[in-house]
């Protein structure tokens, strides 16, 4: 055994993140770690990684006690994290991040840059990495930063790795080269924590699996005697189905009409149509242009040619509050950055689109505010501490409700949602999926870009497939994947 964590527990002031969570893993397996959003996840690897102490239990790493003060105690004990947001200096090279802290000195300080450079290039050619030791790690791809990251693991002599949801912003084919990197440590007997919320990765990279829910470990045992629907009961105490269907509905008038949308070199020609009542899903590849479609329209990027509509008038939109008084709302693909003020209270980020209605003569009414806040939070059955909590304190999935909490006081009537469900858990993902339901028949059109083939087929009443930046066509409700994917990779619609 490699790691054992025993009724581990910690609380953030008055939230109790972990009451009794246990953990054991083996060197030589990769051990997944599942849970909704708020389950206690990323809590439980930073105090393992030495990033946050325990207020109680008992961590053993190779039969000894542990208790690690700060992540350079943990890396110097074997343990180290790749993080989903990297922490790489993106200034410095690939071979100086990989020895950054570590670097052995020439008499006055100097730093050996040449000897440096050689190590990494030994480093990265026996992993076989596509990397190369001079490229500044700035310019790297998501991809190409975590396996800076994992050279750096590798280097320090880590026997144990966390892998914190380590494919949320990869293509396929960069997930294929994580994969391939993980089941190169288990065969090294490297210790893995895998965390993930894509259910379909469980069983390409998993052995055991360990579940948590509100703080607690409830299951713990070999993922091949799991079934999906068993996994997703643990994570969420009650039974779910493993994809929400959704019914189509009768489309009513004509909300949004787009015409000839043009911003070279990204968009040409885009046109396509919304309807009262309707979600209409938005498939690609990465790089098709569905995120660079969405910001055009939301004001964000000026395109260079093209008409918009809404509710029959035309509409000009230069800038995000032009779209906002048009009714426009956009749920962002990264919702830390350009979703959310994370650093600032709950209350204040679904107000903040709309102070008239929480403000008189000027002045923000603090009463206003949060009865406006909880209203929101019952209509989206919130899970937080209060209007005055941080934004960066809620769970991924509840941060994603607080961002259409704010476009719903706003009145929002065209909703623009990009990858909604990026990040969260199998719970959290029917909860987004029912808000977007709800605000369909109650008269709103959406628009719903994502990356997941299986949700549009469940909660799309039609289909369009962008490629290279054009529109490639539309399918119907019940389109089938391969369909999906010849329209994005292969042909035109005939």
């Amino acid at each position: 055994m490699l790691l054992q964590l025993d009724n581990i527990q910690k609380r953030f002031g008055g939230v109790t993140a972990l009451r009794a969570a246990n953990l054991a893993v083996e060197a030589g397996e990769v051990h997944l770690l599942m849970g909704e959003n708020g389950a206690g996840k990323s809590t439980l690897a930073k105090i393992v990684a030495g990033m946050l102490a325990p207020d109680g239990g008992e961590m053993r790493f190779r039969d000894a006690p542990v208790r690690f003060r700060n992540p350079a105690e943990a890396a110097a004990g074997g343990i180290a994290m790749v993080h989903q947001e990297s922490l790489l200096a993106p200034h410095l090279s690939v071979a100086e991040n990989i020895f950054l802290g570590r670097e052995e000195r020439l008499p006055l300080g100097w730093v050996p840059r040449r000897e440096i450079v050689e190590r990494a290039r030994r480093l990265i050619a026996q992993h076989r990495f596509p990397l190369q030791a001079e490229w500044r790690v700035g310019k790297l791809s998501p991809a190409g930063k975590q396996m800076v990251e994992i050279c750096r693991a590798i280097e320090q002599g880590s026997s144990l790795l966390i892998f914190d949801e380590p494919t949320s912003s990869l293509t396929a084919s960069e997930t294929q080269e994580v994969f391939r990197i993980v089941r190169e440590l288990r065969a090294r007997q490297v210790g893995v924590i895998y965390i993930t919320h894509r259910l379909e990765e469980l069983r390409a990279v998993g052995d055991r699996v360990t579940v948590l829910r509100d703080g607690e470990t409830v299951h713990s045992g070999t993922l091949a005697e799991l079934s999906m629907e068993r996994l997703i009961q643990h994570m969420v105490g009650r039974e779910v189905t493993t994809l929400y269907r959704r019914e189509p509905a009768t489309p009513g008038d004509e909300m949004l009409r787009v015409t000839g949308l043009t911003r070279a070199p990204l968009l040409e020609g885009i046109s396509f149509s919304l309807r009262a009542g309707e979600i209409v899903g938005l498939a690609g590849l990465i790089g098709a242009g569905r995120t660079e479609l969405c910001r055009a329209l939301f004001g964000i990027d000026r395109p260079d040619a093209g008409e918009v509509r809404i509710g029959g008038k035309v509409t000009r939109i230069r800038n995000p509050r032009d779209a906002v008084r048009a009714g426009l709302a956009l749920i962002p693909e990264d919702r830390q950055r350009t979703g959310l003020a994370t650093g600032l209270p709950v209350a204040y980020n679904m107000t903040m689109a709309s102070l008239g209605r929480v403000s008189h003569l000027g002045f923000l009414s603090l009463g206003s505010e949060r009865s406006l806040t909880s209203d929101q939070a019952r209509r989206l059955r919130l899970r937080y501490d209060g209007p005055a909590q941080l934004a960066r304190r809620l769970s991924g999935g509840n941060q994603q409700k607080v961002v259409i909490a704010k476009w719903l006081a706003c009145g929002a009537r065209v909703f623009l949602f990009d990858e909604p469900t990026k990040g969260i858990d199998v719970g959290a993902k029917v909860e987004v999926f029912e808000t977007m339901d709800e605000l369909a028949r109650g008269g709103a059109a959406i628009l719903m870009v994502s990356s997941e083939l299986a949700e549009l087929q469940s909660v799309a009443d039609r289909i369009l497939v962008m490629r290279q930046g054009r529109l490639a066509g539309e399918l119907p409700h019940g389109a089938s994947q391969e369909e999906i994917l010849r329209l994005a990779a292969f042909q035109e619609a005939s």
